[in-house]
């Protein structure tokens, strides 16, 4: 079922609800065994997972992943998560001085505390094809008048299973439109358009999660390969119309 969000949920209101999915997540761990001994912590923040620790293969990762997904009231499932005893490459796009993570690599047009590299978003990353395991894209597609260039520069260089973090602001909530220097208008619909209406030819994703709070639309992205299937029809009805 498509939850469309029209007015935001009250801060005591997402705190309650951060409580309710960590004893859902806690029960739906003690009665699994695929989960049980799986060394990753999940961390619910106003209905966004944060998911850290480490596991042995990307496909303990993805079950971790889908199974938290699956809970009501879960808008994004963000990872930082060791697999095969490797530390995932992260990258926070158009940071400033904040980033989702210390240990993350900053990218930002104007140099800040955070940045590591400062880089133009609307033309090429400066990074290698394949390189990256997770990329942040928060509060950054707004300010863009043709974000698409920089989703197939994400897709370049997310590594097969890599994922795109994606939060904006939602554009029926005033933060759409209170601040002058956001020159685009969002929706979750939006993101259904970025996975299913590209033409052909041009990189394919595949919505892991989507969905709005009233205030913010959030979205994780998987690069598709050329010939990977594409979404279903019945997976698309999880988060849009």
């Amino acid at each position: 079922m498509v939850a469309l969000a029209h007015s935001p949920s009250s801060a005591e209101r997402l705190r309650a609800m951060d409580g309710f999915l960590t004893e859902a997540w806690t029960d739906q761990v003690r009665h699994d065994e695929r989960l049980r001994p799986l060394g990753v912590e999940v961390r619910f923040d106003r209905g966004v997972a944060h998911l850290t620790g480490e596991v042995d293969e990307q496909a303990q990762l993805r079950l971790v992943r889908e199974q938290v997904g699956r809970l009501a009231g879960v808008f994004g499932v963000w990872c930082r998560v060791r697999v095969g005893g490797r530390d995932p490459v992260v990258v926070d796009l158009g940071c400033g001085a904040t980033k989702q993570w210390p240990g993350n690599l900053g990218l930002d047009i104007f140099p800040a505390p955070g940045v590591d590299a400062v880089a133009d978003l609307s033309g090429s990353l400066p990074l290698a094809d394949d390189s990256v395991d997770v990329l942040f894209a928060v509060h950054i597609l707004e300010h863009l008048i043709d974000f698409l260039p920089l989703l197939d520069e994400c897709h370049r260089v997310l590594r097969p299973g890599g994922v795109l973090h994606v939060m904006s602001p939602w554009w029926g909530h005033v933060n759409a439109v209170a601040d002058p220097t956001h020159v685009r208008l969002l929706d979750v619909q939006t993101v259904k358009g970025i996975c299913v209406m590209r033409p052909p030819g041009t990189p394919r994703w595949y919505p892991l999660h989507a969905g709005s709070d009233g205030a913010s639309i959030f979205a994780d992205l998987t690069p598709l390969g050329r010939d990977d299937d594409g979404p279903s029809a019945t997976h698309l009805a999880r988060f849009f119309d």
